[in-house]
């Protein structure tokens, strides 16, 4: 699906080329195909890996921009300027970042947490703790969803395993909890699971070459978003879900960084804080474009 995208932490593509992360997961797709589409890729080189690896990345400096977990965003606002106009969210459900448990909520005792996942498991155990006063167990462990749920009672999923599992549930029997859905039903905004985020130095070092990558990421988001009909055609023939869900998928994702996102984000930050799962952030401050 991803075919001739360079793969790995190397520089296999030169040195001047920007280092961009990649998320391997559905929901970046249509980011990722109008890049391809526009013509923007070759201007970068692409390393693709999970959610988490990719955060890690970039705050290390083994990244030059890319998404970094909102999280992880938390964790190092000082290293981080943030992109605008990107982001993967949801303003309700987002299918993509549930509880599957295989009993009721309330009889949840013990949780497997998905450790490709951190906004996501942050959001959960929040979920569980505040809005609901449950205690469970945790235990973080890779997302495979039979093993998970070997010893748990429930597993936090993201991206294509948790897809899977919300619509296998009516099949093998499982309660499915949408985290976006749970969140807005809580808290009243839209969520932010990631954003896109570029160092401070390569800013400060290649402040045109960020401005151009950033204009063709924008570009490529609102070509694809014209063509999602064909992406998710183009997407099943990869993938255990139909043209028509993978759509749907993609339609209710929330791609965008406005007024009521940044609402959302600074809500989660604020109760995140409030939790001790992350320092209090102060401001987000945006990469000058």
């Amino acid at each position: 699906m991803h075919g001739g995208e360079p793969t790995g932490p190397g520089r296999a593509g030169g040195p001047d080329r920007l280092r961009v992360g990649h998320i391997q997961f559905l929901n970046c797709l249509p980011l990722y195909w109008g890049l391809a589409r526009s013509g923007s890729l070759p201007q970068v080189e692409l390393v693709k890996d999970t959610p988490d690896r990719l955060s890690d990345a970039l705050v290390a400096g083994d990244l030059d921009l890319g998404p970094v977990s909102v999280a992880e965003y938390l964790n190092h606002p000082g290293d981080l300027l943030v992109l605008p106009e990107l982001a993967v969210g949801s303003d309700g459900p987002v299918l993509s970042v549930v509880l599957a448990a295989r009993c009721p909520l309330p009889d949840i005792q013990r949780v497997a947490l998905g450790s490709t996942s951190r906004t996501s498991v942050l959001l959960a155990r929040m979920l569980l703790e505040q809005r609901y006063g449950l205690h469970p167990e945790y235990e973080s462990m890779p997302p495979d969803l039979t093993t998970m749920l070997l010893d748990a009672d429930a597993a936090v999923l993201i991206g294509d395993d948790a897809l899977r599992a919300t619509h296998a549930a009516p099949e093998v029997g499982l309660h499915v909890y949408d985290l976006g859905q749970q969140w807005r039903d809580w808290a009243g905004v839209p969520m932010v699971f990631a954003i896109w985020a570029v160092r401070r130095d390569v800013m400060d070092r290649r402040p045109g070459e960020v401005k151009e990558v950033h204009a063709g990421f924008v570009r490529s988001l609102h070509m694809a978003l014209q063509e999602i009909d064909l992406i998710a055609e183009e997407a099943a023939q990869w993938e255990p879900f139909s043209a028509a869900e993978l759509a749907q998928y993609f339609r209710t994702l929330d791609f965008r960084l406005g007024e009521a996102q940044l609402a959302g984000l600074a809500e989660f930050a604020r109760r995140a804080a409030a939790f001790g799962g992350a320092p209090l952030l102060r401001t987000v401050t945006f990469a000058p474009l």
